[in-house]
């Protein structure tokens, strides 16, 4: 099972997300809920998979990733996002990032999305 790190500002985001990964089975090894802590936890912890909210307090999820990607360029990051912009996804796909969800089809999507992160 790969150890997960979760970004967001939401603390019921944060909240929902552990529940659906341990629900899955899955270890989640750190919360972050901004993007300096998750550079810092992501440095500590060294997780396989990083789901990272893209609109955050500070620097956004695009910025974190591109941090991320630069200390460690084989991360596994998912963004995911409240938005449907077409144009973020491009983006942080372009970025670094492995996947893209859209927040409204998180539960559906997320415990699929980390199997398929883990397949790359």
């Amino acid at each position: 099972m790969p150890k997960i790190l979760i970004v967001d500002d939401s603390p019921f985001a944060r909240a929902r997300l552990k529940q659906l990964f341990e629900n899955g089975g899955h270890e989640v090894i750190g919360l972050a809920e901004d993007g300096v802590q998750a550079l810092s936890l992501f440095k500590s912890l060294q997780p396989e998979v990083v789901t990272l909210d893209y609109l955050m307090r500070g620097r956004n999820g695009e910025e974190v990733l591109r941090e991320i990607i630069l200390y460690d360029p084989n991360a596994r990051v998912i963004i995911l996002s409240g938005s449907d912009d077409g144009n973020i996804e491009a983006r942080v796909l372009k970025a670094g990032a492995k996947l893209f969800i859209e927040k409204f089809s998180m539960q559906r999507d997320v415990l699929k999305a980390l199997d398929e992160v883990m397949e790359m």
